[in-house]
């Protein structure tokens, strides 16, 4: 009696350790992850961000550094998120301009694609309908080559003096087109400078650093949510 006693207690006693072993075997699992290495981190494809338009997009009289698009890739860096920002802005182009010049630009993958044209056109009293038509058809040329392409539209206005009915037809076409194609809008990319003496350079017509600063504001509100 007393021996069966004493098997049974062993039998008992080994079963416990046996289960308490393969618990903490089992913890031991769960609690080791694999590490993210250097070679996993390279597989996360870096995303384009091509910023196609004029002298504001370019940085007119400023370091490309401190144009507003330079100044948007560093939030993003700062964020960690994987875009590239190409800075595509050419100094006096109009959407005619635009218009020819984009075929060359997609030759390279874009996955966001940040339109800033139109200013010129209102400088030069260029029609409004003709402005649209070449805004819409840089944007035909875009999704065409890049269906699945994200999009964003700065939105621009001109002074009053180039006409009030002028000026107030220019203005609304911008929002127009991007309802139309569903494009993230931004109202006045140079909303807070525009007319701002101390935020323009001596031309009145381009923002200095710090302006600059603002504008990147304005867009990266609307952009942020596209990425």
């Amino acid at each position: 009696m007393l021996k069966n006693i004493l098997y049974g207690w062993l039998f008992f006693v080994s079963g416990l350790a046996g289960c308490t072993a393969d618990k903490n075997q089992n913890a031991g699992e769960k609690t080791t992850a694999p590490e993210i290495t250097a070679e996993d981190k390279k597989k996360v494809e870096m995303q384009n961000i091509l910023f196609f338009g004029n002298s504001l997009t370019a940085g007119y009289g400023l370091d490309p550094s401190e144009a507003f698009p330079a100044l948007i890739q560093h939030r993003i860096d700062s964020l960690g998120l994987p875009y590239k920002v190409i800075n595509a802005g050419l100094s006096g182009e109009t959407t005619a301009g635009g218009k020819s010049r984009i075929d060359w630009l997609l030759r390279q993958k874009i996955d966001v694609f940040v339109l800033e044209l139109g200013a010129n056109d209102g400088l030069r009293g260029i029609p409004v309908t003709e402005t649209a038509k070449n805004l819409q058809a840089i944007i035909d040329k875009v999704k065409a080559k890049y269906p699945d392409v994200r999009m964003v539209l700065a939105g621009m206005e001109i002074p009053p003096n180039m006409g009030g009915r002028y000026a107030a037809d220019f203005r609304v076409i911008f929002r127009q087109i991007a309802e139309k194609n569903k494009m993230a809008f931004v109202p006045f990319l140079l909303e807070g400078v525009g007319g701002v003496r101390d935020l323009n350079q001596g031309d009145g017509i381009h923002p200095t650093e710090k302006g600059h600063r603002i504008l990147a504001e304005n867009v990266w509100q609307v952009l942020k949510g596209v990425l």
